[in-house]
């Protein structure tokens, strides 16, 4: 499966939930958000695995390796695109942490960026 995205990314976080923890089998996900229209299949599209509804949100998974590829959120119209998946470096980089009231308890965050127990406000 192969994907393409502008380097367009909106905004990057490390998603430190239960959900994001067990998708990725590590301490966290970090991820950039694009918005759905700007991202697009370009292999392997009949090898792709969808955990949820097609119109609406959805983990989309290799059928084959079964590794995580994107996830589709936000009412649809955004893509989050597990930054480890990237070919490109990015221009973006995350900028916080989410869900870190519920993140691993054997992992200690050490950088600067700010946390947040749940999602933040906007």
């Amino acid at each position: 499966m192969a994907y393409a995205a502008p380097d367009a990314f909106e905004y990057a976080m490390n998603c430190h939930c239960s959900q994001c923890r067990r998708a990725t089998g590590a301490a966290f996900k970090p991820f950039a958000g694009i918005r759905r229209r700007d991202f697009r299949i370009t292999q392997g599209e009949s090898s792709i695995f969808l955990f949820g509804s097609q119109d609406g949100p959805h983990d989309a998974r290799c059928s084959v390796c079964g590794s995580l590829l994107y996830s589709v959120v936000r009412e649809g119209a955004y893509v989050h695109v597990p930054m480890g998946t990237l070919v490109d470096e990015p221009s973006i980089r995350p900028s916080i942490h989410i869900f870190v009231g519920s993140k691993a308890p054997w992992y200690a965050i050490t950088d600067t960026l700010p946390q947040f127990e749940t999602f933040p406000e906007r």
